[in-house]
């Protein structure tokens, strides 16, 4: 959910902006008059610098409340914090048109607002799978959650595209802002913090999780070990991999699309198509290795790169050729 709503704007900006516009226009029009969008939609002569700033400016908020989110979860529970986070990314979500409206600096800062509310979903969600999942299956377990932002981002690809050349791009951020609404509720109301205060799970369930987690801590206290922290190699492996990776997927997601229409000529159905197979791929690439990693408790390096560099050279290939 948190990656649908995070593509929205990435695909919609194609239909807001005159770049989608067939022969270069440049004029500024209150409402569309191409006649690959709807009519009543708004269009904005914003500059190729205006739109990257509008962008990335949704990554300004999004790195500083990335260690707050796993602090703050580890006080006071993933769940509250996640559930917070998405629901405000939300509502958000269904302020875009309007702000849009308002000016570039409102959309602005709406994007970094957002990056902020987001910024905290993903180590909540680590909080969470540290009380629920099993240290044997914790690996395909958290990589089978993490492949659900690549389908998320599949969905919305699929989906962005078809609503802006049917409704408008406005009903891209109504429908989507909605549906997390709808997906929060449902999170309140369903999940629960630990198994212990699960109403429904079978008592042999949960006396198997709870038993394979007791050698594990339950609180970080209230001070980091941030020398230790620093001095750590193994943490810093893990941050310049996550950064290059997300270096790579963030840019095709964000940029990507605006490039195919400007650039490549493509149509807005066009453009999702082309980027669909990408996510599709990392998401197999995301669970696999996970899965290999609990049958067998360790996996061969190469394997391993294998599959990444396999996988990325086919998510390239369908927008390359």
């Amino acid at each position: 959910m948190a990656y649908g709503l995070r593509v929205s704007l990435s695909i919609a900006i194609v239909a807001m902006t005159n770049g989608s516009h067939p022969h270069g226009w440049s004029g500024s029009a209150p409402h569309s008059s191409y006649s690959g969008f709807a009519q009543d939609a708004p269009v904005y002569s914003w500059s190729p610098e205006t739109q990257g700033i509008i962008l990335s400016s949704f990554f300004y908020g999004y790195g500083l409340t990335q260690a707050l989110g796993g602090y703050c979860s580890g006080l006071y529970g993933g769940k509250p914090i996640l559930g917070s986070g998405l629901l405000l990314s939300s509502v958000l979500t269904l302020l875009v048109p309007r702000a849009a409206e308002l000016g570039v600096n409102f959309l602005i800062g709406l994007q970094v607002l957002l990056g902020l509310a987001e910024g905290v979903i993903f180590p909540a969600q680590y909080t969470l799978w540290a009380k629920w999942a099993p240290p044997l299956e914790r690996s395909r377990l958290m990589n089978i959650a993490d492949a659900g932002c690549t389908f998320g981002t599949f969905f919305a690809l699929l989906v962005a595209g078809i609503i802006c050349q049917s409704l408008g791009w406005p009903f891209v951020f109504y429908i989507f802002g909605a549906v997390g609404c709808a997906w929060c509720l449902c999170w309140f109301l369903l999940v629960y913090e630990d198994p212990a205060h699960h109403p429904w799970i079978s008592a042999r369930e949960q006396e198997y999780i709870v038993s394979s987690l007791a050698h594990q801590g339950t609180c970080h206290g209230h001070s980091l070990p941030l020398v230790a922290m620093a001095k750590s190699l193994p943490l810093w492996a893990i941050t310049i991999a996550c950064f290059c990776t997300d270096w790579l997927f963030y840019m095709l997601l964000t940029s990507m699309p605006t490039f195919m229409s400007t650039v490549l000529h493509f149509d807005l159905r066009e453009v999702s198509a082309a980027l669909l197979s990408a996510p599709l791929l990392h998401a197999v690439d995301t669970i696999m290795p996970g899965s290999l990693l609990c049958r067998t408790g360790s996996s061969p390096p190469c394997l391993m790169s294998g599959m990444g560099w396999g996988t990325s050279w086919l998510g390239c290939w369908p927008i390359s050729s």
